[in-house]
């Protein structure tokens, strides 16, 4: 049974960095660090600007290996998405930005391996609820407000555009 070696980093998406700690890691386990260093700036690209974790699994024998790139976080991709750069100090009187409800059904989308809920509607209500608490609006209202929408069935037909995507 071959043995393995899990490496978890975090690297700003598209610019992982030959040197340390990276580097010497994968440089004493006899890994190319240039080829693994580009393969994740490869992998991480779209996620320019933001913190991702990403982790290696090295099988020691033959010194190959795979990259899998996470998910970076939902305050993350929300204040990303609205061209903010950092949360609110007083999310219920100063808004940092504001975000079309699409926006953040894509976001829920993405973010399915991180999020706990069963379906679309209760996914988008949760990150609606981070919204919130950063200091976003949606379409220019309370993310509470927009919430109550949802539950009341309002955006019934953008949910169901997507729903089949969030399933997969």
């Amino acid at each position: 049974m071959p043995q393995e070696k899990v490496l978890t980093i975090q690297v700003e998406g598209g610019a992982a960095k030959p040197g340390p700690p990276l580097g010497p890691t994968l440089s004493s386990l006899g890994l190319n660090v240039k080829k693994v260093v580009d393969e994740i700036n490869e992998k991480t690209k779209d996620f320019k600007g933001m913190t991702i974790p990403v982790k290696i699994t090295i099988n020691m024998s033959t010194k190959e290996y795979k990259i899998e790139v996470g998910i970076p976080t939902i305050t993350t991709l929300l204040l990303r998405e609205a061209g903010a750069s950092e949360p609110s100090g007083d999310p219920e009187h100063k808004k940092v930005g504001d975000l079309k409800l699409e926006k953040v059904v894509e976001i829920a989308v993405r973010s399915r391996p991180k999020l706990l809920s069963k379906n679309l509607e209760n996914a988008v209500k949760s990150i609606l609820g981070s919204a919130k608490s950063i200091g976003l609006t949606v379409e220019g209202k309370n993310p509470k407000d927009v919430i109550k929408e949802i539950e009341d069935g309002k955006h019934k037909e953008l949910l169901e555009k997507y729903e089949n995507e969030y399933l997969r």
